[in-house]
């Protein structure tokens, strides 16, 4: 083969490269590499082949040889770059970049290379100032443009994301990566419905990125266009079914909608592949929510999640607090709700009430938002730490730093940490608020109830804590502006309204078929109810219809901003309790505005949450224990126009004058369960 023949294989290689045809020629190039060994271009080209073939120990070898015998080509050590990225070798490949422009200090692609791997590495600073040099020197440059709106977007600086995002879409319109990344940016901005639609065109590009689907359910769900977020995450799921954020993210949505079974499925499949996404929790919840899970299942079901979970968490050195019984306490709050949350809503009375002379507060910020709420949590606590970064191995070391007495978790299976209360890093370990259930976790000693929720020797059994009781309630409400109650709506409208502003996923099948049964038992009567648009309203019609009551006679309701959310209880006479998972906040809001409530207690925390506040309010009566006695209920109350009406009336100054909202009290109760369980810890010590 002659130098001319070498170069006419060399041209014809390089054709079928550049067209794809990797298959005819990499023969040529090794025919090449056959007779000239040292022949650099072959070289060169034969491992970025193999580069694109995924064979990358191969490309880095065949290129660094091409190096070895022209060290001076600044091409050859920007492939070699790519290939070590590839290879996860991100400070190697950095260094490659860097030689290459000490050659061609002039290339744009290199300098737009080196921002990518300056970025895997977490650099953003230098990133972003490789991709600017980029863009300096060639300045419609789409590909440092994007990547550029990507770093910065990840930087918090989200305007400029935006521009250069929008900038790099303009140049190059066909571009999926601009679109996507303009989405991401807006979507950082709180601009949903426009990210939707940047999503939706890099997609139309490029519908084989599950990435982008991923971000793009994300919008959707946002948007509360749940119907259409279910689809984008089902495409997830055909692209790649072993997503483990795709099949996390599609249970969240179906439980959005209510479809419990199918959520419950995801949040299963996706444990398995990536348990540490929290699936396994989140089916725990769903389960609390399910008709079809007994209390003995769902203990079941939580204790098998603390073998698997918590059992890999290391044994815990003993713990060296001063053991004086009556000192100041240092307790430690593990939140991710402190901020707008209707956790907070019930957490903030505690923060503003704690006797300081007793309790040094503590509080372990594990979300990654903070907002007005936030602050006035900080303003009530001692030490603030935000640890939403932290692993739960150094959230557990910076606990028992603080020297923690008593340490509470507000959040259990939602959001809560509990695999850093698996490591005990504090002598005494607490949960509440979060919801009146069960961790499953032996680690964790105590939580707080109260006794109707937990009657005394009768239900303790299915919690692996021992349930400590408050005095009177599990919640203390403390609302903020409110509308004035208004005077009973059926009055005026000539029919009792029933109504529902629970959270759609507690509304159930079987719950559906009772409610129905009220509105047969109650002529002319209708009901209110939140649910999402789309399949969630259309499946309750359909039970509510074959039920036989007419469809014209429910009406649905939206998520509102709190003051208009509030303000829809002023059309609502009668509210009916979702089960088995009662309403809980949403139903002190319903009591507050004087629209009195029918539940049905069942034999676990979670189902006793209404029976508990109603028998905080003297209501006790308005508690069922079973389905016909609810609908008995319901029916006898809306035949009782005067007894509704001054149920309505008084319904507010009850509650002002009940432990519901005795901040003090409230407080002091548990200050005082906390005094009492470091007591238990003293005296053991001993």
């Amino acid at each position: 083969m002659t130098e001319v023949t070498v170069q006419q294989a060399l041209d014809a290689a390089y054709a079928h490269h550049a067209a794809g045809r990797l298959g005819e020629a990499e023969p040529i190039y090794r025919q090449i590499l056959a007779r000239d060994p040292e022949n650099t271009r072959a070289l060169n080209l034969l491992g970025v082949l193999a580069y694109q073939a995924g064979h990358h120990a191969e490309a880095f070898e065949l290129i660094g040889r091409a190096i070895a015998l022209r060290p001076e080509e600044a091409d050859y050590r920007c492939n070699l770059g790519v290939v070590l990225a590839a290879m996860g070798r991100t400070d190697d490949a950095i260094a490659a970049y860097r030689a290459a422009l000490s050659l061609e200090p002039g290339d744009a692609d290199v300098y737009c290379n080196l921002g990518n791997a300056l970025s895997a590495k977490g650099d953003a600073g230098e990133a972003i100032a490789a991709f600017e040099r980029a863009i300096a020197i060639k300045p419609q440059s789409p590909e440092a443009l994007a990547n550029l709106g990507r770093v910065l977007n990840d930087a918090g600086r989200t305007g400029e994301a935006i521009a250069a995002c929008e900038k790099a879409a303009a140049i190059r319109p066909q571009m999926a990566e601009a679109h996507w990344n303009l989405g991401r940016a807006l979507a950082a901005a709180g601009r949903d419905a426009e990210a939707a639609e940047a999503y939706r065109r890099a997609l139309a590009l490029r519908p084989d990125l599950p990435e982008v689907w991923n971000n793009f359910g994300g919008a959707l769900m946002r948007q509360n266009r749940l119907d259409e977020a279910v689809a984008a995450y089902r495409h997830v799921i055909r692209l790649r079914p072993s997503d483990a954020e795709g099949q996390y993210n599609l249970g969240k949505a179906l439980l959005t909608t209510g479809e419990l079974d199918g959520a419950i499925a995801c949040f299963e499949r996706s444990a398995a592949i990536r348990p540490e996404l929290g699936g396994e929790s989140q089916r725990l919840i769903t389960m609390l929510l399910h008709p079809g899970y007994s209390p003995e299942a769902v203990l079941r079901e939580h204790e098998q999640w603390a073998r698997r979970f918590a059992a890999l968490t290391e044994a815990a050195p003993p713990h060296e607090n001063d053991a004086s019984p009556e000192r100041r306490l240092r307790v430690g709050y593990v939140s991710p709700d402190f901020r707008e949350h209707v956790v907070a809503i019930n957490l903030l009375p505690l923060f503003r009430e704690h006797d300081k002379s007793q309790v040094e507060v503590f509080c372990y910020h594990a979300a990654d938002t903070s907002d007005v709420v936030t602050q006035r949590f900080r303003a009530g606590a001692d030490h603030w730490r935000d640890v939403h970064n932290f692993t739960d191995e150094r959230l557990a070391e910076l606990i028992r730093a603080d020297r923690i007495d008593v340490l509470v978790d507000l959040g259990l299976h939602a959001g809560g940490r509990l695999l850093a209360f698996a490591r005990k890093p504090a002598p005494v370990r607490a949960t509440f608020a979060g919801y009146p259930g069960t961790t499953g976790l032996s680690a964790i000693d105590y939580r707080l109830t109260d006794p109707y929720l937990d009657p005394p020797g009768e239900n303790d059994h299915w919690y692996t804590e021992e349930s400590f009781r408050l005095p009177h309630s599990f919640w203390c409400y403390a609302p903020a502006e409110t509308p004035a109650v208004n005077s009973l709506p059926a009055l005026t409208n000539g029919h009792v309204t029933f109504g529902s502003l629970n959270n759609f996923p507690k509304v159930n099948a079987p719950m559906l078929r009772v409610w129905s049964a009220v509105l047969r038992a109650v002529e002319r009567s209708r009901l209110i109810l939140l649910a999402p648009e789309g399949s969630s309203r259309r499946r309750v019609l359909d039970v509510i219809e074959g039920e036989g009551i007419s469809r014209d006679r429910v009406e649905f309701a939206s998520r509102l901003p709190r003051p208009r959310y509030l303000e829809q209880y002023l059309a609502i006479d009668i509210a009916l309790d979702t089960f088995p998972y009662n309403g809980h906040t949403t139903s002190l809001d319903s009591l507050w505005m004087g629209v009195p409530m029918v539940t049905l207690a069942g034999p676990t925390a979670v189902s006793r949450a209404g029976y508990s506040q109603l028998c905080n309010l003297g209501l006790s009566d308005l508690a069922a224990r079973s389905a016909e006695e609810f609908v008995e209920i319901a029916a006898a109350l809306a035949r009782d126009l005067p007894r509704l009406a001054t149920i309505r009336a008084s319904l507010r100054p009850r509650m002002q004058r009940s432990p519901l909202t005795d901040a003090v009290g409230w407080t002091r109760g548990i200050e005082a369960a906390y005094r009492s369980m470091w007591r238990q810890w003293c005296e053991r010590r001993r």
